[in-house]
């Protein structure tokens, strides 16, 4: 059993030696990862995740310490599928960073809970990897270290930042879906606030959008993960460009 005095993290611990393990780390993650997909990430306790691997409490503290062993275990298995196998990497750094930010964005996006709630999870070896893999994406390339890190850290932060805002903005469309009468009532609101003349910037801007006056709600496009793909992106590509530039390189 771990002992929950030993402040290493999980990484520094061997897995249980002195019989076969029942459960291997990979399967606590995915477990644990089903739960919080499907439940929310306040779900995941040692409990719950024992009776998703159809296993009694205390024969999980035979494989972890704690909670906190088993968020690790769930960053380091999202981390596992940010990373792009090595027959898949492209070659150019732009094409790579590319690639990467793509299926970081993919993984983040397939676990929302994980934006807000990883925060304090210890780094693993699978994080080391996606990292190492970004190096390996931009060495080459004439750039001082520092400067390929900001590189790296500006394409992160905005991987980061849009997957968050696509997830509010995903939710945000649920509940208008489900609540059609709340759109009503916010939209008249809005057309209210246009007409007092105190915000003649977005007055001009939705009055354009509809093609009409700005006393009239403009159009709506329907909000998709698709469309939110695309914008992502157009964003993606021109943050490329401007580091390109910036940093002139090819």
């Amino acid at each position: 059993m771990a002992s929950g005095n030993d402040i290493r993290p999980i990484w520094a611990l061997p897995e249980p030696a002195t019989r076969k393990p029942r459960y291997r780390r990979e399967q606590i993650a995915a477990a644990a990862l089903r739960v919080a997909d499907v439940e929310g990430f306040d779900a995941v306790t040692m409990k719950r995740v024992a009776a998703e691997l159809d296993a009694g409490t205390m024969t999980l503290y035979y494989y972890v310490r704690n909670k906190s062993d088993i968020v690790a275990l769930m960053q380091d298995a999202i981390m596992a599928d940010v990373l792009i196998p090595s027959e898949e990497f492209p070659a150019g750094w732009r094409e790579r960073m590319s690639a990467i930010a793509r299926r970081t964005r993919q993984v983040l996006m397939a676990h929302p809970w994980s934006l807000s709630s990883l925060n304090e999870a210890q780094f693993g070896p699978n994080a080391m990897r996606h990292f190492e893999q970004s190096l390996a994406a931009t060495t080459g390339i004439g750039l001082s270290g520092p400067a390929r890190f900001e590189l790296i850290a500006a394409v992160d932060d905005f991987v980061a930042g849009n997957a968050l805002h696509s997830v509010e903005s995903l939710t945000r469309a649920q509940l208008a879906d489900a609540d059609p009468e709340m759109v009503a009532a916010v939209m008249e609101y809005g057309v209210a606030q246009l007409q007092g003349g105190d915000f003649p910037e977005l007055t001009a801007l939705y009055g354009d959008a509809a093609g009409a006056a700005a006393d009239e709600p403009p159009p709506t496009p329907p909000l998709t993960e698709e469309a939110l793909s695309s914008q992502f992106e157009r964003g993606l590509q021109a943050l490329l460009d401007g580091i390109a530039a910036r940093l002139n390189i090819r």
